[in-house]
């Protein structure tokens, strides 16, 4: 359902002319519940490069050694290995580099080209014709300075369906899954507290609007970041005015009003006006759609009546 999600997508931006011949792969960001191997496999003939968080305990094989000529029988397939859990194992990455983040500190990034894991005749290859394949990718290490909270710093694995990348590509695909946490968080921020998907809208203009009101209050708080103060619940760390969180603006937002210039006149005082008359009808109902049964033309719909059998009504009387 994935790769066919995916193969979808891929279609609609080559037919808006978002993405033409030439032009670089997409970049598909996915988190650790997804088997980036197996989508790697089924999406090879598109212009589509995955890249995925993996577990900790992942274990991948490098390029092996060619065999001396005196060596008899078939090529061997898996070199030494690489486990995300032993660092004895990660020795000589094909590229390395660091940048500095604004949540993380300085990360330092570690790469190796052309690693593949072993992959058995199971699950979705129980039936795979021939020989399973050697799906060889770029395993990425990311270490970072700190994390959110209280967390243990310990390093970040992806794995990226490409061979051969360099300093730059390697870059921009560590930092793209970066971007990933923050666009769910905004999309998680919209639904649960400034209520997104709360209206019951019925007409598409109407949920544009209102998608688009969410998105001004949204703008508002993080240019209000500097004036909110920050009121925390006893087990948030405090935070510095110009760094906190839009729902964390949106707590003590009220305080902003009160500082806060606005353009506008003060309200005049004035009465709500008194409606429709009593007992006048609604002009303008909102349209209802019927969501019964409908039946054959020249056909009546009759009711049934319940059969009451003699025993049944003998006892009750």
């Amino acid at each position: 359902m994935t790769a066919a999600q995916l193969r979808e997508v891929t279609g609609r931006l080559a037919a808006a002319g978002a993405w033409r011949p030439g032009d670089p792969d997409i970049i598909v960001v996915l988190d650790a519940g997804y088997d980036v191997i197996r989508l790697a496999w089924l999406l090879a003939g598109l212009p589509v490069v995955l890249c995925a968080r993996l577990r900790s305990n992942r274990v991948f094989w490098r390029v092996p050694a060619p065999k001396p000529p005196h060596m008899g029988g078939p090529p061997r397939e898996h070199g030494t290995p690489v486990k995300c859990d032993d660092e004895k194992t990660r020795a000589g990455p094909s590229v390395t580099g660091g940048a500095e983040t604004a949540r993380y500190g300085t990360v330092q990034v570690a790469a190796r080209d052309r690693v593949h894991p072993k992959l058995a005749r199971v699950g979705a290859r129980e039936h795979h014709p021939g020989k399973i394949p050697l799906i060889e990718g770029t395993l990425i290490q990311l270490r970072p300075a700190r994390l959110p909270g209280y967390r243990e710093l310990k390093p970040l694995w992806l794995w990226a369906s490409l061979t051969g990348a360099g300093e730059p590509e390697i870059a921009v695909l560590w930092q793209a899954f970066l971007r990933r946490s923050g666009l769910e968080h905004t999309f998680r921020l919209f639904k649960q507290v400034l209520g997104w998907d709360a209206p019951l809208l019925r007409d598409p203009a109407a949920a544009d609007g209102w998608t688009w009101l969410i998105i001004a209050a949204c703008t508002r708080l993080r240019l209000a970041r500097p004036l909110a103060a920050d009121l925390r619940l006893p087990w948030q760390r405090p935070q510095p005015p110009g760094t906190m969180t839009p729902a964390r603006v949106r707590r003590g937002f009220r305080c902003v009003r009160d500082t806060a210039g606005t353009p506008a006149a003060p309200p005049k005082p004035c009465k709500p006006g008194p409606g429709r008359p009593k007992g006048s009808p609604n002009r303008h109902k909102a349209p209802r759609h019927d969501v019964g049964k409908r039946h054959p033309e020249g056909k009546k719909r009759t009711k049934r009546r319940a059969k009451t059998r003699p025993g049944r009504l003998n006892r009750k009387l």
